[in-house]
């Protein structure tokens, strides 16, 4: 899992509320366990008309939205099914970060898990960043993991709280296998004692 740090980047306000998983990634693109290449199909109803042709003001379609990492959007996002390809959708798309009041609790997990950072703020910081990314698309935004602070251009700073263990994993790139990895010589010492301990486990 790539480390998240910093992250410099303009923003895609997208001020809806109650974004489902259906909505980030239609079920019909489910079928694939890869996780590179569905940020194509990324809100894929919402981007693309009934002949799966782009729809020119959607605003992901939009040239000036183009390589945008981070999302600015409503409370609850992430909500509905818990399917891991909205996370990685997100990511194939190229989003490393997501800013809302709210999130739906395995989506949130999920996205920790695939090197998203999902920040929370109030619902007041929130409207008043999507507000301003909207009337000036050209702000950008400095994440910086470990002061745990978005800078926004060079006058204000937010600050955002998280936990402590998912902010490890963030800035060290740990995903669930590299976390087994890294207790490789408990595990192996483990399993030389119960061989000699419980040898009848192993025949």
């Amino acid at each position: 899992m790539k480390k998240f740090t910093i992250l410099d980047s303009t923003v895609i306000p997208f001020p809806m509320i109650n974004v489902d998983t259906d909505m980030i990634i239609p079920k019909q693109f489910l079928k694939t366990i890869k996780r590179t290449g569905l940020g194509k199909s990324l809100f894929y109803d919402l981007r693309y008309d009934e002949k799966g042709k782009l729809k020119k003001d959607f605003l992901l379609n939009k040239k000036v939205y183009k390589k945008r990492q981070i999302l600015i959007t409503g409370e609850n996002f992430g909500c509905g099914s818990s399917r891991e390809h909205a996370p990685w959708a997100l990511l194939d798309f190229g989003i490393r970060c997501i800013i809302a009041p709210s999130y739906a609790d395995i989506f949130y997990n999920n996205c920790f898990k695939n090197g998203i950072l999902p920040v929370k703020l109030s619902n007041k910081e929130t409207d008043a960043l999507l507000q301003k990314t909207t009337n000036d698309p050209s702000i950008k935004f400095k994440i910086d993991l470990k002061s745990q602070s978005i800078r926004i251009e060079k006058n204000k700073i937010i600050k955002f709280e998280i936990d402590q263990f998912r902010k490890h994993c963030l800035l060290n790139g740990l995903d669930d296998i590299a976390l087994t990895i890294e207790k490789v010589r408990q595990i192996d010492r483990f399993e030389r004692n119960q061989k000699k301990n419980q040898p009848w486990l192993w025949n």
